[in-house]
């Protein structure tokens, strides 16, 4: 029998490619399915949404400017990262969300696909959602879609892992970068993802992680006024009112959310990607 002590993880929040303790100094329990302590994991505080939201800011002109295929390349390599450490990940989420091994190897698997479909799209979309418009005059008039800037993301409550790279993929696919509340209750494979992001190609501040509460910082994210969409989809019912009303102050967009607990394991489409696109049209004179 081994006296080696195991070593215990410290859970901090992932802000601007590092991993910082929340500012306030405060952490919550997580305990898994069955009520046993798991870890302990940052609160984030208003400062430390403040903070994610100014990296993200930052990184947005580089990973925007970036070319599709390099981002689809970037989001391939996290499929790639995730799939490496599919164990670890099978593990929490089994814990996390009481579900036996097997089970927890098949949302892990359909995380890893959901991130290799997102990067597929990366190329494809504006030729989807852009367009030569017929214009009767001297003209050339094309719609090509642009990513929007900034969203926050309250990740789903229920799916630790695959309703957070559905609701997240789609953010960097299109180009925008992304400040994300984890499952409060549920945070550990978020928290281990935002090591993914770490060591693969994602520019720091692309994808900022912050564990807590969404009701609690759900409003402070909806409200800053350098966020350009949020999606509440991991708020309360309740909260998702309150959060409409401080977005409306800098008039951002609010993704509706159709349902408490949507389907994560029905088939994506383009609808998300959708979402963080805004189309731009541009005129040009034909000859001289």
């Amino acid at each position: 029998m081994s006296d080696r002590l195991s070593v215990a993880k410290t859970y901090k929040l992932y802000i601007d490619g590092k991993f910082p303790r929340s500012e306030s100094g405060r952490t919550y329990p997580v305990t898994d399915a069955e009520g046993e302590f798991l870890a302990n994991a940052s609160h984030a505080s208003r400062k430390d949404v403040r903070d994610a939201v100014s990296a993200a800011r930052k990184a947005f002109g580089g990973w925007s400017g970036a070319t599709a295929y390099n981002r689809g390349q970037v989001l391939y390599r996290v499929a790639e990262m995730l799939e490496g450490r599919r164990e670890q990940f099978a593990a929490e989420v089994a814990a996390c969300e009481g579900v036996p091994t097997a089970e927890a190897m098949s949302t892990v698997d359909a995380a890893v696909d959901r991130w290799v479909w997102y990067a597929g799209w990366t190329d494809k979309i504006a030729s989807v959602l852009g367009a030569a418009n017929p214009v009767a005059g001297p003209y050339f008039s094309f719609t090509v879609p642009e990513p929007t800037g900034v969203v926050g993301v309250l990740a789903p409550q229920s799916s630790s892992l695959l309703g957070l790279v559905s609701v997240l993929a789609p953010v960097v696919a299109t180009g925008c970068t992304a400040v994300v509340v984890s499952s409060a209750d549920r945070p550990l494979p978020a928290i281990t993802l935002s090591e993914v992001l770490a060591t693969s190609d994602v520019p720091g501040g692309v994808v900022n992680v912050l564990t807590g509460r969404a009701d609690e910082l759900g409003p402070w994210l909806a409200s800053h006024a350098d966020v350009n969409a949020v999606d509440p989809t991991g708020a309360s019912a309740e909260s998702r009112v309150d959060i409409a009303q401080q977005a409306s102050g800098t008039v951002k967009r609010v993704l509706t959310v159709p349902g408490d607990d949507p389907d994560w394991t029905r088939r994506p489409d383009i609808s998300r990607l959708r979402r963080y696109l805004e189309a731009k049209t541009v005129w040009h004179p034909k000859g001289t």
